[in-house]
């Protein structure tokens, strides 16, 4: 039995999964912010865009709804809601972005108790409240990413889906034999020449933040993107109340001084490489193989996450490669699935569909005009590069 078929439980039909739902006894309650974060800080599947103080940062203009669920009084899952008002007071999207979450992962009727999350989340947002309901779960380790059938079957339509929607994700639970064993071998022959470079490795605490966001700046600086990532959220995230749900930092430094560093965020069953910043100087001593060779054996050594979310590539080619080769013979490239929207009413589900088809046209027509102004910043990535790499 492989590593990812061990920790999944059997997916079940929509309509069987509705009805085992019913019976789960599943109750709902609304958390303050703070009491939220708290309160997901040890589930499995907590993740960065779940936290109420990354949402709150990140998307001013919504309303954050921690919803909480309990079982016979044992919290077994949650999802935090942000509500998105339509213009003209034409309605509301609650959206749900990575969730729900469940607190254990590995239980048996895992999947049921995710659907009767989902259908608590229809009973309330989309039935009794009247809005549209937009779901979107995260990359599966799975080639059947069950969640989002599990959403197909019960009624949601299909919605917005990334251009490059692959993630790259790391087997932490190997020796250090089996990493390299498992890279490519090009990246590997990359990394054996990074450690002849006389590279160290740096895990930081928070006081040195300041010199990752001057790494960071020169970076962005230096390549002229236009950087449209949640970065502005970093400080907040770096001093949150539970310790564990702080992201890690680690430097790379050549000499006397930094030539690479990575944000990490840690918590749950899959770590996740949330910001990387590398100076000019970096390249050539092929600093990025050093400092993620270091980070994985840390995450392994030092945090109970199984698996390491390199993120995606924004379309292009380099990236993919170096990610793909690091990722190797043991981890998994899978797509984040489209969004899934559902809607009782249908003129909800029509002005709903329609803003977000709005806003895609509107990112689309930002991205065309950076590329223009700036030819770095065009992807270079073959969509049927990345669409066949799934494995």
């Amino acid at each position: 039995m492989s590593a990812i078929e061990e920790q999944t439980s059997p997916a079940l039909p929509a309509v069987a999964a509705k009805d085992a739902a019913s019976a789960l006894g599943l109750t709902v309650e609304i958390a303050s912010g703070s009491a939220w974060d708290a309160a997901v800080a040890d589930f499995d599947e907590v993740c960065q865009e779940q936290l109420h103080a990354f949402s709150a940062t990140r998307w001013p203009g919504t309303v954050q709804e921690p919803v909480l669920f309990r079982q016979g009084g044992e919290l077994v899952g949650g999802a935090l809601m942000m509500i998105q008002p339509l213009p003209l007071r034409l309605g509301a999207i609650a959206v749900s972005k990575w969730g729900p979450m469940l607190k254990d992962a590995g239980r048996a009727d895992a999947e049921a108790i995710h659907a009767g999350m989902i259908e608590l989340l229809i009973a309330d947002y989309a039935r009794a409240r009247g809005m549209m309901l937009s779901v979107l779960p995260r990359a599966a380790l799975e080639a059947d990413n069950r969640r989002h059938r599990y959403l197909v079957e019960r009624g949601f339509r299909r919605g917005s889906e990334l251009l490059y929607p692959s993630r790259y994700i790391v087997n932490l639970r190997l020796d250090d034999a089996g990493l390299r064993k498992s890279f490519a071998q090009k990246w590997r022959y990359h990394l054996n020449k990074s450690e002849k470079e006389g590279l160290a490795f740096e895990h930081a605490d928070v006081a040195r933040m300041d010199e990752f966001h001057a790494l960071y700046s020169a970076m962005t600086d230096r390549k002229q993107f236009s950087d449209h990532s949640a970065y502005d959220t970093v400080d907040t995230l770096m001093t949150m109340k539970p310790p564990n749900l702080r992201p890690e930092l680690f430097f790379v430094r050549h000499e006397s001084g930094i030539v690479a560093g990575a944000i990490i965020f840690t918590a749950g069953d899959r770590a996740v490489y949330l910001y990387g910043a590398t100076s000019d100087r970096a390249l050539p001593l092929r600093a990025g193989y050093f400092l993620h060779w270091h980070v994985i054996r840390w995450l392994r050594d030092n945090t109970r996450a199984n698996w390491y979310d390199l993120g995606g590539t924004d379309g292009y080619q380099g990236l993919h490669q170096f990610k793909k080769g690091m990722v190797g013979e043991a981890g998994v490239i899978r797509p984040v699935p489209p969004v899934a929207n559902y809607a009782d009413n249908p003129m909800a589900l029509l002005v709903g569909e329609g803003a977000f088809a709005a806003r895609d046209a509107y990112h689309q027509v930002q991205r065309t005009i950076h590329a223009w102004r700036n030819p770095k910043a065009r992807p270079d990535q073959p969509r049927s590069a990345e669409n066949g790499e799934a494995r």
